[in-house]
């Protein structure tokens, strides 16, 4: 099998979110790609099939080192580079199938555009105690949940001096997003954290995105925003929100290819 890693939502090499993109003729065993995903031990290692014999769309798989996820914007991303880029897919729009859904993606010059779902997080009551402590915050102004607890702070400092203490929050089987307006041209910025799914921090999220762009859009008042996720990584996501749908696009830079023998 032949593997890409390619950096997603940058446009410099050792930013943003790196990816295994592994191009599969069809299915393996689920065992088998958990394996590699653990030996990658990236944050996500994604594999995708031709759904049909013309090779216009494709259906698509992503995991942790720990386990299989239902849906992951960067390694998206970087699937789309590598089919654009490296394998010489020539439709405007590249189709992936996925357990959320089906997902276009168009190229516009040096971004990358995804239409995923909008999952508009509602506000909560009940949560993990301590969870001030655990996120090593201050104070939080609310929160919410869809498939992720999002966490609301005051400013883009506090996500940034954020200290989280990983095996607190492993024991709550939850993923977290922390989210504060961000400063200058930036809407707002975001940290990920997903310790249960063998994640402690992740780089860059695209699938926390499909919560953030409809939660801030409403708050803001705004279709079109520019984000940011402050991991050391760091990157960047010109979103939208349309009902729904949202969009979120980005850069890749490749990074390396290989291969793997079994």
């Amino acid at each position: 099998m032949t593997i890409y890693q390619v950096d997603a939502f940058t446009n410099k090499l050792f930013g943003g979110n790196p990816a295994a993109v592994i191009p599969l003729e069809k299915w393996i065993d689920d065992d088998l790609m958990q394996k590699l995903a653990l030996e990658n031990n990236l944050s996500e290692t994604v594999f995708f099939v031709p759904s049909s014999e013309e090779g216009i769309d494709y259906d698509i798989r992503w995991f942790t080192p720990a386990v299989e996820i239902n849906l992951c914007g960067h390694a998206t991303l970087a699937s789309a580079y590598v089919l654009y880029n490296i394998l010489n897919f020539k439709n405007e729009k590249l189709v992936f199938h996925s357990k959320s859904g089906k997902l276009e993606i168009e190229r516009r010059a040096e971004l990358f555009v995804m239409d995923f779902p909008a999952w508009k997080p509602e506000r909560v009551y009940t949560y993990p105690g301590n969870l001030r402590q655990a996120l090593g915050v201050d104070e939080i102004v609310g929160i919410y949940k869809q498939r992720d607890l999002l966490v609301e702070l005051n400013r883009e400092v506090d996500v940034r001096t954020a200290k989280p203490n990983f095996a607190a929050i492993k024991k709550w089987e939850e993923k977290v997003i922390i989210t504060a307006p961000g400063t200058g041209d930036v809407d707002f910025v975001s940290r990920f954290f997903a310790p249960s799914a063998g994640v402690d921090e992740d780089p860059v999220t695209g699938s926390a995105h499909s919560q953030l762009i409809p939660f801030w859009a409403e708050k803001l008042n705004k279709k079109k925003m520019h984000a940011k996720q402050l991991s050391p990584r760091g990157g960047e996501i010109w979103c939208g929100w349309w009902g729904d749908r949202v969009t979120m696009a980005g850069q890749c830079v490749f990074y390396m290819k290989g291969e793997i023998s079994i």
